[in-house]
This record gives structure tokens, sequence and C-alpha cells, in this order.
């Protein structure tokens, strides 16, 4: 769990609701504590009710966080989510489809079919649903903001992980096309980190932590923390007058030849 911090942007997102999907930790966890430090109010999910409630505690209980158990790419539950938190909360204004899959390692030419879909439904699909029904339920009549939680893989090939850049690629360009068609009322940006140090990630980088930060010009992995940062901000009123963009927080990792993971 993460711990509560004080930032210099406390009060930038007062009043904001937020929804955050796969939330119960790593990045998803981060960005929802980051959100509350900054003065908003947050619906969290995540497959499992056990973890997901101790995460609403970690992050300071119901007069601040809301828990909402569920598949990520179920209709019925992202409709409940998005039903709860305007119920919960008296409105929606942040979107994060940080939600991801990727069930299986290795080169694509033994990719399963079914697993193929699944990363797709999940990824990319999945975040256009949570759009389609945050939208049906008047997101974005106060202004509002998607962040789509994407990954460096989308732009250079990536070994053993190629169908989740594949999907993360298409959300990309899902990303764009949103922010064109709900310009003005809502912005649609995307974050694209390298490896971040979370139990999802933990096959790229475990027991080989130095060898992997080292092509990386920061010297680093990455932290949640420093994904909520970077979506923080384009959730924020600070990056008014960004729309369709996919910031890269990498590590400088993509001003390299070294290869992803």
């Amino acid at each position: 769990m993460t711990a509560k911090s004080e930032h210099p942007n406390v009060g930038r997102l007062a009043g904001r609701v937020a929804v955050v999907t796969g939330a119960s930790r790593g990045i998803g966890l981060a960005i929802a504590q980051r959100f509350i430090d900054e003065g908003a109010r947050v619906v969290i999910t995540g497959r499992k009710p056990a973890p997901l409630a101790e995460a609403v505690t970690a992050l300071g209980g119901p007069a601040v966080a809301h828990g909402v158990p569920g598949a990520a790419d179920d209709p019925e539950h992202q409709a409940r989510t998005i039903a709860e938190a305007t119920g919960t909360f008296g409105r929606l204004d942040i979107l994060v489809n940080n939600a991801g899959t990727n069930p299986v390692y290795g080169p694509l030419t033994g990719l399963d079919p079914g697993a193929a879909r699944k990363i797709m439904e999940v990824n990319t699909l999945g975040a256009l649903g949570w759009v389609q029904r945050a939208c049906a339920a008047g997101f974005g009549e106060h202004g509002g903001a998607v962040v789509n939680i994407s990954s460096v893989s989308a732009l250079r090939p990536a070994a053993g992980i190629a169908f989740y850049g594949v999907s993360k690629a298409a959300l990309n360009q899902l990303t764009a096309a949103l922010a064109v068609e709900l310009a003005p009322r809502i912005r649609v940006n995307a974050v694209a980190p390298a490896v971040v140090k979370t139990r999802f990630a933990a096959a790229l980088y475990t027991g080989r932590e130095a060898e992997v930060a080292a092509g990386y010009p920061l010297g680093r992995l990455g932290e949640p923390a420093d994904v909520a940062a970077a979506v923080a901000f384009l959730a924020s009123p600070d990056a008014a007058w960004i729309t369709g963009q996919t910031l890269i927080v990498d590590g400088g990792l993509t001003i390299t030849d070294r290869a992803v993971g």
C-alpha cells in the first residue's frame, strides 16, 4: 500500500471525483493516492474484493475512497462503477483507465488466439467501454478528463510481450480518436511508462534489476509514484490545453537504442 504524502499541488484537484480502474495495488493505487493528496475523492476498482477493501482503508476510508469489485472488461461492472461514483460522491470528473492484462509471455508465433483476444478486450476495448458508459451517465457536464495508461511497448517492439504492445498501440490511437470526438468538454490523454517496479511487471526485472536499470539514462526503474504524478498533471487544470497526447514516462529509455524490458 502507498503512504499518504504531501505534494506542492495540494488542492489542485479539490472537489473533483475520479474513477481509477485496477487500483487495488501498484500504479492504480498510487494514482488514487495522488488524487486524494491533491484534494479529489476516488472510486477504485479491482477484481478481488478483499485487496480492494484494504486499498480503500489505506487511502483514507469512505470519506475519500469507495471500492467497486469486478472485471474491468465487464460492461455491467463498468456501468455499476460509474453509477456508484455519481451516487456516492455526486459527480464524475476524471476517468483513469489503468486496468490491464498480459496473461502470456513469448513470441507472437506461439501466441494463443484466446489470450490475444483477452488482452485486446481488457486493454483496448475495455478502455473504450469505460468511456462510453461514463459519457452515457453525463460525464463531462462540468468538463472532464480521461487518462489512459499505455506503455512504451506501444512505441517499439518488446520481446516476450509483443501483443501487449499491440494492444497499447491501439490504445494510443483510441486516445487520439476520442480526444477529437469528445472535445471540447472532455480531454483525453495517455501516459506510456517503461518498466515500473510493480508485481505486474516483475517478470521484466526480477533478479536483474541493476542490469535493466543500467539501460535507462536516469539510472533506475520507475516507481508507481512517477506515473501517478504524470497522470495527476494530465487530469488537472494545469493540462487544460492538452488533449490527444501520449506522455512518455520512461526515465529516458526510448531515446536510447536499448530494448524495452
